[in-house]
């Protein structure tokens, strides 16, 4: 639960002021022109550059930009400098994130940031931890204004927010302190993603094996041969929203794409449009994703399981009818397979940073293990619950990260407000 600004009681011994007062200087940034290539453009940082999880930016995916020098003279970013995300933000992720910037390089920040330097007397990375604990307790949402779908910024209302900070010396020892305990909290979650990867490894070697025994013991047929029907579905104008059980939805590629379905990853139709019967998806319906942004997802096979839900088939899913007595869970299981996917990925078509997409007839051109539909079961029945076991562990392991992540937070909002002394750890309960 969010705490309010003005439920904490800083020491008596911290300044009480404003943010502004903590800032010397605020400079909106530039997107400056297309690069030039010659060796003088500039990195420009955007809030997708953000390491929102680190606090700082991250230069691999940053583009360069043409910024004129007597603009980059003013605008230019040096170790120490905050970069305030001032438009953008998203339904989940509201606008008035901060980094930190803390690299040798010539850079700038994008025209939808701000660049913040730190007044006389104020250690960046304190401020830095400090503006991360404004975000976390909502004190940029109470600045926004909504313009067309877009989060909006006022800088000036933002960074007249009453704030506290001790002298320069404590606001050393409580970055230090907060640099040392999230490291070693990043560390154990970085650990715990490891763990994750090699759960994912054991299972997907677990399941090439039985797939390869599989096509040596029974040997391979096209899917083609097996199947009756293979269809694309609609995608109508829809709403972001999640629709009620007894409301019609249309299923984002995401139902699918993870290789487990997801009946909550779906856009409400709107009760203005007619739902499309004819691609209702029931239960046990094997679908493809059609296509997606990334090659790693498309063609990827999942089996819907509705919940009850009145669902329809979207224009970048397929669904494959099997002929009778075929076991969707097992065509699924061998194309989510190491041999399932060689064959899937040499078949996708698309232009790098477009929406890849495979075809309908490359499907049928794909081989499964020729084995009778009456062994199928028992062939899925042991890979299912393999593949339950592992998602069961993995989503403790994911609670665990979430857990770590909040507990960060926690720690970096206490002690940025006086509530926790990193020196004596008197203070709020961090358990």
């Amino acid at each position: 639960m969010r705490m309010s600004v003005g439920s904490l009681d800083s020491p008596p011994s911290w300044t009480s002021a404003r943010i502004k007062n903590m800032v010397r200087d605020v400079r909106n940034g530039v997107w400056g022109e297309e690069p030039l290539e010659d060796g003088s453009d500039v990195v420009c940082f955007r809030a997708a550059d953000f390491d929102r999880g680190r606090l700082r930016v991250k230069p691999d995916k940053a583009p360069l930009r043409h910024v004129a020098p007597s603009v980059f003279k003013s605008q230019r970013l040096i170790p120490g400098d905050i970069i305030l995300e001032k438009s953008g933000g998203g339904e989940r992720q509201p606008v008035g994130a901060t980094v930190l910037f803390d690299l040798d390089v010539d850079a700038v920040c994008s025209n939808f940031c701000a660049r913040l330097r730190p007044a006389g007397g104020m250690d960046a990375r304190f401020l830095n931890y400090s503006f991360a604990a404004a975000y976390y307790l909502g004190v940029p949402e109470r600045s926004i204004k909504q313009t067309t779908g877009i989060q909006n910024l006022d800088a000036t209302e933002f960074l007249a927010t009453p704030w506290s900070y001790p002298d320069f010396e404590e606001q050393r020892r409580i970055a230090d302190y907060l640099d040392a305990e999230t490291a070693r909290i990043d560390r154990l979650a970085a650990a715990r993603l490891r763990q994750r990867v090699l759960l994912s490894e054991r299972w997907q070697t677990r399941l090439a094996e039985a797939v390869s025994n599989a096509v040596r013991t029974c040997g391979e047929l096209p899917l083609r041969r097996v199947c009756v029907g293979l269809e694309q579905g609609w995608s109508p104008q829809c709403d972001d929203a999640e629709a009620l059980p007894e409301e019609w939805a249309v299923l984002k590629t995401s139902a699918v794409s993870s290789g487990r379905f997801d009946a909550l990853a779906h856009k409400l139709l709107p009760t203005a449009t007619a739902p499309d019967t004819r691609y209702k998806v029931d239960d046990g319906d094997l679908l493809l994703t059609r296509g997606s942004g990334s090659a790693d997802l498309v063609g990827m096979a999942a089996v819907a399981q509705t919940e009850g839900r009145k669902l329809l088939l979207s224009d970048l899913l397929y669904r494959v009818k099997l002929a009778r007595g075929w076991s969707s869970a097992f065509v699924a299981l061998v194309l989510r397979s190491q041999y399932g996917r060689q064959q899937i990925t040499s078949t996708i078509r698309g232009a790098a940073g477009l929406t890849v997409k495979i075809r309908g007839e490359d499907i049928l051109g794909l081989t499964i293990p020729q084995i009778p539909p009456s062994e199928q079961a028992a062939f899925t029945d042991s890979l299912e619950r393999a593949e339950s076991e592992l998602f069961q562990l993995s989503t403790v392991i994911d609670q665990s990260n979430v857990l770590l992540a909040e507990r960060r937070q926690a720690l970096i909002t206490a002690a940025v407000t006086g509530q926790f002394d990193v020196t004596t750890g008197r203070g709020a309960d961090l358990s």
